[in-house]
């Protein structure tokens, strides 16, 4: 900035020195003027960079400024970014505690599955013996049902056989439709 100026000052005085050459030389006059003009000028420059400095620093306490709230920015950021953290271990946490349950509910499913299984084979171990059971009866009461129709048979043949001796007994035998 500071070369911006003094390369300035320095073409004003370039071209304002043909002029001064042009009306009669160079007279204590132009010294003095020169010499006001240069005291000027560096008075000029001071204030400028004065200024310039003024600027800076209200540039300087801008970017400070700027750098507190982007700090700033950047702890509320890393703030919602711990949140989002948490956030996400709760979620774990939950679906682990879903996983959890599904299992639970899983094992419960497979406990209730053998308890039918565990039933329905009883039902039929039951079943099968009992059959058996009635199986082996109903051959008991056959053979016991034929041992008794063949003694009554028997006693049915011994009184037709008797029948023809005894009209009583042939007529109540022929009632009975058995002779």
């Amino acid at each position: 900035m500071k070369f911006r100026i003094t390369t300035i000052v320095l073409v004003g005085m370039m071209l304002l020195s043909p002029v001064c050459y042009a009306e009669s030389g160079f007279t204590q006059e132009d010294r003095d003027r020169l010499i006001r003009l240069e005291a000027t000028l560096q008075t000029f420059m001071q204030q400028v960079d004065k200024r310039f400095e003024q600027v800076d620093k209200r540039f300087e306490e801008l970017r400070e400024d700027m750098n507190k709230r982007f700090e700033q920015v950047d702890k509320r950021f890393e703030q919602v970014d711990k949140r989002f953290e948490e956030l996400r271990e709760d979620m774990n946490k939950r679906f682990e505690q879903v996983d959890k349950r599904f299992e639970q509910m899983i094992t419960f499913l497979w406990i209730l599955a053998g308890i039918f299984t565990a039933l329905v084979a009883a039902v039929i171990g039951f079943a099968y013996w009992d059959r058996r059971t009635i199986i082996r009866r109903a051959k008991e009461e056959a053979l016991e049902e034929m041992k008794r129709d063949g003694l009554l048979k028997n006693i049915i043949q011994v009184l037709k056989d008797i029948a023809p001796d005894n009209p009583k007994l042939a007529e109540s035998l022929r009632k009975y439709n058995l002779l």
